[in-house]
């Protein structure tokens, strides 16, 4: 093989090697979120926790919609205080006033940043995509809690308050995912 074939064959596998990461950062950028609480991702739990503090945190809840989304959304109770490792449960409130079924997703994040990783969900609305038929109201619940172990954190353990923040994004019907029907135009189309 002559030396420029073997430098073009480098370049191609380091090229190749690009690609294939960038297609695997987005995965991996997630998991690093989720692991550490980076950028406010919360941690998830299947169980609540077995420490209760008599230290307490204020949470405020935060709701919007993405530029399009046609809902109405809003969290039902402006904020709350609870120990720290005490078990709350939060509820969010959505409306579809148009005349057709929409889909949507919320995705979610904790300010201050530093809390992300203390602030555990067990279940959420935000874990599925939601379907809203025309004219349909829906309650929906967020129970958490924050881990006990924000008060060793010499930063975190200074955190007052914490705002839950949601954002609810269109997304396409099931039926239109499987390619059984064609897209409706919204308003913005």
């Amino acid at each position: 093989m002559t030396p420029q074939a073997k430098t073009g064959a480098w370049l191609a596998g380091i090229a190749a090697t690009m690609l294939g990461l960038s297609f695997a950062a987005v995965p991996f950028y997630d998991l690093f979120c989720r692991m550490t609480g980076f950028a406010g991702t919360t941690s998830v739990s299947e169980t609540a926790s077995d420490t209760v503090l008599d230290q307490t945190v204020i949470v405020r809840f935060d709701a919007s919609l993405e530029a399009g989304m046609p809902w109405e959304f809003k969290p039902q109770q402006a904020e709350m205080t609870l120990k720290i490792g005490e078990t709350a449960l939060a509820f969010y409130e959505a409306f579809n006033p148009t005349d057709r079924p929409i889909a949507g997703t919320a995705s979610y994040n904790v300010a201050p940043d530093l809390a992300g990783g203390y602030f555990t969900k067990i279940e959420c609305f935000c874990f599925t995509e939601q379907v809203l038929q025309p004219g349909e109201r829906v309650v929906m619940p967020v129970s958490f809690y924050v881990d006990p172990s924000i008060v060793a954190d010499a930063e975190a353990g200074k955190i007052a308050e914490i705002t839950l923040s949601y954002t609810f994004h269109e997304t396409p019907l099931p039926e239109q995912q499987a390619g059984l029907i064609a897209p409706t135009a919204t308003a913005e189309n």
